[in-house]
């Protein structure tokens, strides 16, 4: 095998497991064949934040470079997955990239999966939200539990055990691995060894280690220099910096600055006889990074994003006056830290650019460019201040930024429908947002699932009575593989008195796929229409965008 299929955290826990056999027996089939899939994954299959997982459906990996941001699952338990995998791959080699990996995943695409309260959880972590489509099982924010619950009860695991990941032991020599303040104790080579970290990572690059063993002893620190310190957000080419990252490097021994090479598993050696008391200080610059996906990444050409030591950072809609779409940024925007209180009494590190955003006054009339400052939050600290939008990889260019929707007379109207299902949206139906097709999984959907052959109905209610003469309908349908096809039979209703009555319509009700299905009736005056359905027999139904026009 040479490419990570089928379900991301079943692939994940396996190739953990494959791992560990291949330590125990040194089984070098093994060995070869994690390290080919490895590499397909860092190269091919890896979101920014470390997540796994492209395709909600399934849970699983999509094809190489397939990457969607707004649909993508990216499960909590795929990231401790790739976490699990990663340390017992550098188990196995001491090489760093695969911290770097683990550390990534820790950060963002693990950490997002819990709020910050510590009570609720994300079971799927996108990269992109419009604050509308409910991706989490129901909700666009964090819920407390799941019907399946494996996220939750995963982060329980995985919290108390990441002591075990600080550092690792190999005869004479002590990796550093993760920058955590914090005191441990250990023995190296029978001699009981204390450490101690003093460090604001990742807020900060500057730590601090107080070395005290219980005697005088010989051994060597091996400090891990992250791959995002000099130049490498991941250990392949799927993503890279635009330039390469501000600052120097530096090592101190009590006091005084030594030199030092990265050797070829990616850590500073310092082979020396340490005694109680000795002091080790690193300093990793921190600029903002600015980040560029590889070309096949189809969803992120002409998209820039941005980190900050290990922390992948996005735009949140709360941010930025609640459209984080219309936004352009390059690679030279000027950064300003400040810290931003997200709940009572917890703060982050956010960045503050001066770009640019694209606006329209009407449909026919030309792009307005404003200059506009542009916030950005960690990842992982999204969502805690109610629903809105978020992303991550932010556009580039003015040709690639969205304009905020212009108000439409569906947009202004006040969706209902006979029923819906609990992971869907009514917003999907007058949120502006154009279909690529039927199956378009990238938007926020309408569906009546699981209800098969009934009659339902969806309706909007204007504010004010409106003369309409015409709909248009653009049918969600997932086939072959699920339940949802356009419906037998439809017609538009319009609301009088009491009644609901048939509009008499000049052209015939069509459920084309791909398309808009417009139908045009003689003009009537109410304040509510209904779009009135039959499902097949076997099969629900729903709907990605309905519009319907005032008189022409």
């Amino acid at each position: 095998q040479d490419e990570a299929v089928g379900h991301s955290v079943r692939a994940g826990y396996f190739y953990a497991g494959a791992a560990d056999v291949a330590a125990l027996t040194d089984n070098k089939d093994y060995i070869v064949a994690l390290d080919r899939i490895w590499e397909n994954v860092v190269g091919k299959k890896l979101y920014l934040t470390g997540g796994l997982g492209a395709k909600h459906q399934g849970e699983q990996f999509g094809a190489n470079y397939e990457l969607p941001n707004a649909s993508a699952y990216a499960e909590t338990c795929a990231a401790i997955a790739n976490i699990l995998w990663n340390q017992r791959m550098f188990l196995l080699k001491g090489e760093s990239k695969y911290i770097d990996v683990l550390e990534r995943s820790l950060y963002n695409g693990f950490l997002s999966g819990l709020a910050l309260q510590g009570d609720a959880f994300f079971y799927v972590n996108p990269l992109a939200s419009d604050g509308l489509g409910k991706f989490n099982h129901g909700s666009c924010l964090r819920q407390p539990w799941f019907d399946c619950s494996c996220c939750p009860t995963n982060i329980v695991r995985l919290l108390p055990s990441l002591p075990g990941y600080v550092y690792a032991v190999q005869n004479d020599a002590v990796y550093v691995n993760l920058y955590v303040a914090g005191k441990s104790a250990f023995e190296v080579q029978g001699t009981t060894l204390n450490l101690e970290q003093k460090t604001e990572y990742p807020w900060e690059g500057n730590i601090g280690i107080t070395v005290s063993p219980e005697k005088e002893i010989a051994f060597t620190l091996m400090l891990r220099i992250p791959g995002w310190a000099i130049g490498h957000p991941v250990p392949s080419d799927l993503y890279r910096y635009v330039t390469p990252p501000a600052g120097t490097i530096s090592i101190a021994v009590n006091g005084k600055e030594i030199p030092f090479e990265r050797n070829d598993k990616g850590y500073a050696s310092i082979q020396r006889t340490w005694k109680m008391g000795d002091t080790v200080t690193l300093n990793l610059p921190m600029p903002v990074n600015a980040v560029i996906a590889h070309d096949a990444v189809a969803d992120n050409k002409n998209r820039i994003a941005f980190e900050r030591g290990p922390l992948v950072y996005c735009a949140e809609g709360v941010d930025n006056d609640g459209n984080v779409q219309n936004p352009f940024l390059n690679e030279n925007t000027t950064w300003e830290t400040s810290k931003k209180e997200i709940i009572p009494g917890v703060s982050v590190t956010a960045l503050t650019g001066q770009g640019h955003a694209v606006y329209k006054d009407a449909p026919d009339t030309p792009l307005r460019i404003e200059n506009k400052a542009t916030t950005l939050i960690p990842y992982y600290a999204w969502a805690h201040r109610g629903e809105g939008e978020m992303l991550v990889w932010i556009a580039n260019d003015k040709d690639t930024a969205k304009t905020p929707p212009l108000p439409t007379l569906a947009s202004s109207a006040k969706a209902e429908a006979s029923d819906i299902c609990p992971t869907d949206t009514l917003a999907a139906l007058n949120d502006t947002i154009e279909p690529t097709s039927s199956r378009d999984s990238e938007i926020p959907r309408f569906t009546w699932w699981p209800h098969k052959g009934s009659k339902e109905w969806v309706q909007y209610t204007f504010e004010s009575e409106t003369r309409v003469g015409e709909t248009s309908v653009y049918w969600f349908d997932d086939s072959p593989h699920s339940g949802c096809r356009p419906p037998v039979k439809w017609e538009l209703q319009y609301q009088k008195g009491d009644q609901w009555i048939t509009v008499k319509n000049k052209s015939p009700y069509k459920t084309d796929l791909n398309q808009y299905n417009v139908v045009a009736f003689e003009a009537v005056s109410t304040s509510a229409v209904r779009l009135a359905v039959r499902l097949q027999r076997d099969f629900s139904g729903g709907i990605l965008e309905w519009k319907i026009a005032e008189e022409k």
